[in-house]
């Protein structure tokens, strides 16, 4: 009785994010997600550019990236991003920041897609335990919109193009802000995604070695999947299936298939977690137990946390307790 009402709360949440979603028209934009490409005609051809991609290990390594300039007021940071989009507000990084007093260790958050608020509530349970709180808004969410609009399907869209440059710019940001973090004199620092903020805080983990541990919540491998199947994106859905075959849409996304970086993921110094809803329909479980199994082939040892709930329950006690306590024990020292 109680799950089957877990199940009515997730699928009201849903609805309610079904209100707030427009839904636009497919295209290619292939210029933004591979510059100096030029303008090749089709999707075979932007599938050909994101097979590069995936063998390409410094397509997530920002060029030039020395100009690292970071203000610092109050409890805000903010810097420029290392891409420029046509939203100017989405081109100045900004990072919510609840220190502690130590400079031991910094957690760097990447939300959810479609985010209203950051997560204090977190951000407070850490912090008293010694560990410094960075939440990083996304692209085109929070200060990174215009006024009185909301350009968050900007990030993830049936615009592929835009959106792979959106979780690019992402990860160039987040690493700009790690890098930050370790000048500041931070000796440990970790990372911590939820929903699509863990495909973002994944690829980061994979590519910047400074990374020591990484939480990611409500994840699983492979974008496209999890964008043709879950609930919460069933209007990006509608604009791809009439012009664009899964097939496709996987080659298509595959620079941000974890699985695709899973040997990353497996380096030796790097610590793993990663928290599931049984009950998820948003990132379906069958997707994010092909990332695990993706992780153990690649020779990574994960620490899997299981809880019976849904995508949106997982905010609610006692879920959500369950799982900061887990992240909890993943960021204390080792023996």
């Amino acid at each position: 009785m109680y799950h089957s009402w877990l199940d009515r709360w997730d699928e009201r949440r849903a609805e309610r994010g079904d209100e707030v979603k427009r839904r636009t028209d497919f295209a290619l934009d292939t210029e933004l997600a591979f510059p100096g490409s030029g303008h090749p005609a089709g999707i075979e051809a932007f599938c050909q550019l994101a097979d590069q991609a995936v063998e390409e290990p410094t397509y997530f390594e920002e060029p030039g990236n020395n100009d690292l300039v970071v203000e610092r007021k109050g409890d805000w940071a903010k810097f420029p991003s290392g891409i420029s989009t046509d939203v100017a507000e989405n081109n100045l990084v900004w990072a919510k920041v609840t220190e502690s007093r130590s400079f031991d260790k910094a957690l760097v958050v990447f939300h959810h897609w479609n985010a209203s608020a950051r997560y204090q509530q977190m951000a407070n349970f850490f912090s008293r335990r010694g560990i410094t709180v960075v939440e990083m808004a996304l692209p085109y969410h929070f200060e990174r919109s215009r006024p009185c609009a909301d350009y968050a399907d900007y990030m993830l869209s049936p615009n592929l193009g835009r959106t792979t440059q959106s979780v690019r710019q992402a990860v160039w940001d987040g690493r700009k802000l790690i890098r930050w973090l370790k000048e500041q004199g931070y000796k440990e620092i970790s990372v911590l995604g939820m929903s699509l903020g863990s495909w973002v805080a994944g690829l980061i983990a994979a590519h910047d070695k400074t990374v020591s541990k990484a939480a990611l919540f409500l994840t699983a491998g492979s974008l496209a999947d999890m964008v043709w199947s879950g609930r919460a994106t069933r209007t990006i859905c509608e604009s791809l299936q009439p012009v664009i075959e899964l097939g496709d849409l996987r080659r298509a996304w595959g620079p941000l298939n974890l699985v695709n970086h899973a040997h990353h993921l497996a380096r030796d110094n790097l610590e793993l977690q990663v928290v599931l809803a049984k009950r998820d329909k948003v990132v379906l479980p069958e997707l994010s137990e092909r990332l695990i199994q993706g992780l153990k082939d690649a020779g990574a040892e994960p620490s899997i946390l299981e809880l019976n709930c849904g995508h949106y329950s997982l905010s609610m006690p006692p879920y959500i307790v369950s799982a900061g306590r887990s992240v909890a024990r993943l960021l204390k020292p080792g023996p």
